[in-house]
């Protein structure tokens, strides 16, 4: 289970590529979730919706919306729920209703679920490296020229796996985090939000 006692009154932003606005995460659940929807290629964009009229009265809703191909959803992480009364739990359903956000809903044990969970915090742990603008590029023309290919012979070079992990952080390539462990044999492409396809 998620420890709770970590969540409480603590608030941190998440802001990351994908996200249109800093977004409140008040329980580590909505951090690894969100972290997730980040690495997803499917995710076109991750926006935050604080609060909506409905009738005269303006209703906190707090909803992460993840944007796919297919429309918004409003993520339900079970874990970072909110307790809501009957009927502020009321108001807010008729809200996203409005809103036209179908719920995603995940558990602990979605959330949890492994190798993505393990490969995702994996490659999350690379956000912060900075590549060499040469190394980019070199990279990118590779698997431009090339089409996808496993990560080891990706970049050419002895050791690719933090610069592919940092790239797919900043949505240029895309890994395969749910079929397997990471490995040298992990499938990298260009991503097509990044204007590749």
């Amino acid at each position: 289970m998620y420890d709770t006692k970590e969540a409480e009154g603590l608030t941190a932003l998440f802001v990351w590529i994908k996200t249109t606005t800093a977004i409140p995460v008040r329980h580590p659940a909505l951090r690894d979730a969100l972290v997730q929807a980040s690495l997803d290629p499917r995710v076109r964009s991750i926006d935050y919706v604080a609060s909506a009229r409905v009738a005269l009265a303006q209703v906190t809703i707090d909803a992460v919306v993840v944007n796919y191909e297919d429309g918004p959803y409003f993520l339900d992480v079970v874990p970072a729920r909110r307790m809501r009364d009957l009927e502020d739990e009321g108001l807010m359903l008729i809200a996203l209703s409005e809103l036209q956000l179908k719920p995603l809903v995940l558990t602990a044990e979605d959330i949890r679920r492994e190798p993505r969970r393990a490969n995702a915090n994996l490659v999350w742990s690379y956000c912060d490296v900075t590549i060499p603008i040469g190394l980019r590029i070199r990279i990118m023309q590779i698997l431009l020229d090339e089409g996808p290919m496993p990560l080891g012979p990706t970049a050419q070079v002895s050791d690719p796996a933090p610069t592919v992990m940092a790239l797919a952080c900043a949505n240029l390539v895309h890994l395969d985090l749910s079929a397997q462990p990471l490995s040298l044999t992990t499938l990298v492409q260009l991503s097509k939000q990044a204007g590749y396809e």
